[in-house]
């Protein structure tokens, strides 16, 4: 067996995997779209086309839904893929909702185009529960079968171990991460790690960096909103709309519902995404995959999704209204937007309108990736540089703050962790998904732990 990365080894996007099994199978992990400066230098046709051979590809395994894990589904269908599209039943309801958005920004408006990719999705994905063997079908005497396993990453974020048992020999056991969550982030409980894996792929996003802990990030968020009512500014919070976004609905929750008495109980909460609010909705109807932190909160009737300061904005006409009417305001705001790394969406205009105001503050509370406008604002902001935006020229005069512990993503120990709690432990872990010196830290890492460790290529 042989794994082919065709994604994810120079950078953070672009996720997709190839499982070599034998001349006639392979499995396909991810499909993801490139971003940031992954995507410098290359045209269209290079960024989404499916330029590796998937003649033996049995069946694509989708970890989750980000859009650097899935974009660039649509391209795997037009090159001619028609083989089952497994994933777990949460992803499953969220995809086709992806897809639809990523067709409309990226692709196209034909509404006949659109159906008619969605319609062939929808005949090929196969939905699975957590925790269950799943048999692939394969050619020839040859078995494999999957498992999802909960990531914690964002609803319905699995990572999946792969059993393959080729003819006359022994099965292996092949895990990959996709990305995981942290540890005690809110809402979704913290991913545990498989008993046995003959190799491990795994995400090194953070494998140079360990986050604030919950407690000490909430503080950090209570402080930003702090100096938000004491300016009467607007804080901007660029942030994915399925994942992040719910995670700081949760926490803003806990510390409005705290603040009964003081000014800090009636800052307007605007979540400026359509998509969002949608995703939000499926959040709540999958209530039975959050931790028993926040279903604790639900019994008391507490609504850690939908509450009295938060508005929703649905239109582009809407949209445009909110930037002038917080121009306008005399009291403070905190508005999250797409897209979580400001390469595109809505949250451009809020930084286009902000960035240049004293009294605003930008809060970042993901990871930016290099090439991205979020990037360049993380990096020059702090010292009064200034960043282009749409070909605009804007000095930074807004405060620029981050929060890492809000990420979606493991950080190193959390990482580390993961493979030296699998009781069975693999041969080789093979780390992707990381910009180089993040890789070259959790590689280092890991073999001082006696792990054998190296980067995919």
């Amino acid at each position: 067996m042989q794994i082919l990365h065709h994604g994810a080894v120079n950078g953070v996007t672009g996720s997709c995997h190839q499982l070599l099994i034998n001349s006639e199978n392979s499995l396909l992990v991810d499909c993801g779209l490139f971003q940031g400066a992954e995507t410098s230098g290359r045209g269209d046709d290079d960024l989404l086309s499916i330029e590796f051979d998937i003649s033996s590809v049995q069946a694509l395994l989708v970890t989750h839904c980000h859009i650097d894990h899935v974009g660039r589904i649509p391209y795997l269908l037009a090159a001619g893929f028609s083989g089952p599209i497994i994933t777990t039943e949460a992803s499953a309801a969220l995809l086709p909702m992806v897809i639809e958005d990523a067709l409309k920004v990226g692709v196209t408006r034909n509404r006949s185009i659109i159906t008619a990719c969605l319609s062939r999705l929808k005949k090929q994905l196969v939905a699975v529960p957590y925790k269950k063997w799943f048999n692939v079908r394969l050619q020839g005497a040859v078995k494999a079968k999957v498992k999802f396993q909960p990531a914690g990453h964002i609803l319905g974020s699995a990572y999946i171990e792969i059993d393959v048992k080729p003819i006359n020999e022994k099965s292996k056991r092949i895990v990959f991460s996709g990305d995981l969550g942290a540890t005690y982030s809110p809402l979704l409980a913290s991913p545990k790690s498989p008993y046995k894996a003959d190799i491990v792929v795994i995400e090194s996003t953070y494998g140079d960096k360990n986050h604030q802990g919950r407690k000490d990030r909430a503080k950090s968020l209570q402080r930003v909103l702090e100096k938000a009512v004491a300016d009467n500014g607007v804080v901007i919070i660029p942030a994915f709309s399925i994942g992040r976004t719910q995670e700081l609905l949760y926490e803003l929750e806990q510390i409005v519902g705290r603040a009964k008495f003081n000014k800090l109980s009636d800052i307007e909460v605007i979540v400026d995404s359509p998509m969002a609010a949608k995703f939000t909705k499926h959040y709540q109807t999958f209530q039975a995959l959050w931790d028993a932190e926040a279903k604790r909160r639900v019994k008391q009737g507490r609504q850690p999704l939908n509450f009295d300061s938060l508005y929703t904005v649905d239109t582009h006409d809407e949209h445009m209204q909110t930037i002038e009417y917080l121009v306008k305001r005399n009291k403070p705001a905190i508005v999250i937007a797409a897209s979580g790394m400001c390469s595109g969406g809505r949250v451009v205009n809020y930084l286009k309108r902000f960035i240049s105001e004293p009294t605003a503050d930008v809060l970042f509370v993901g990871y930016q990736a290099q090439g991205t406008l979020g990037r360049d604002i993380q990096k020059y902001g702090p010292r009064g540089g200034y960043v282009y935006i749409e070909g605009q020229k804007l000095d930074v005069k807004a405060g620029v703050f981050t929060i890492s512990g809000y990420s979606a993503h493991a950080d190193q120990s959390n990482l580390v962790n993961f493979v030296k709690r699998i009781r069975h432990k693999p041969e080789k872990v093979i780390i992707v998904h990381g910009d180089a010196d993040a890789k070259n830290a959790l590689k280092a890492k890991l073999e001082r732990e006696g792990i054998k460790a190296v980067i995919g290529r």
